[in-house]
């Protein structure tokens, strides 16, 4: 686990190198090729937007995730997101029955401020997430401010696990990004309450 500063009413763990780099490079490659990605479109101010990124949600039978006016068809896990699944669960000690998997194509493909905060998450939700491909800036700011607060480098194969009172509040961010920046897979893994 790397050190990573402290921040007031946020537990947050980061493994930079969680998983070697052979055995992600091997995920990448099968995520990218099995993942059926979808790119589907937000409403913001009367008019629609696509998202700026491919996503796919795997859950369990009968376990739905929506947020900011989408709601994502579950698709069934497969083979390999079974075994990921099992080892990112071992890492945290917590089960999850869903993963949201984010496809961000080049360093125009972000994620906006948010927080995980979701009712369905529930008080205090345990987010797990795994990065393959290239490193991208996840920065989290306090709620109710504009300024960042602190800034990780999320690199391949690395881990960083969010829990307590974190998504209480902080949000964070996947910004956009001038510098060249290939293909990254996020996931995250959740529990969703039903």
């Amino acid at each position: 686990m790397a050190d990573i500063p402290e921040l007031d009413d946020a537990e947050l763990a980061f493994y930079p190198q969680w998983l070697p780099p052979e055995r992600a490079d091997a995920w990448l490659q099968r995520l990218e090729a099995e993942t059926p990605w979808s790119q589907p479109q937000v409403r913001v101010f009367n008019r629609w937007h696509p998202v700026p990124r491919q996503v796919a949600w795997y859950a369990e039978p009968g376990v739905a995730y929506g947020y900011a006016g989408l709601d994502h068809a579950a698709l069934p896990w497969t083979p390999l997101l079974q075994e990921i699944r099992a080892e990112v669960e071992e890492a945290c000690g917590q089960g999850f029955n869903g993963v949201l998997l984010n496809r961000y194509r080049d360093g125009q493909d972000s994620m906006g401020w948010h927080s995980d905060d979701e009712a369905s998450l529930g008080a205090n939700p345990l987010i797990a997430s795994l990065n393959l491909g290239a490193a991208r800036r996840f920065d989290f700011r306090r709620k109710g401010t504009s300024r960042i607060g602190h800034s990780l480098e999320l690199g391949h194969g690395s881990l960083l696990v969010m829990a307590g009172a974190t998504q209480h509040h902080w949000q964070h961010q996947i910004a956009k990004t001038r510098k060249a920046s290939g293909l990254r897979l996020n996931l995250t893994f959740r529990w969703i309450a039903t």
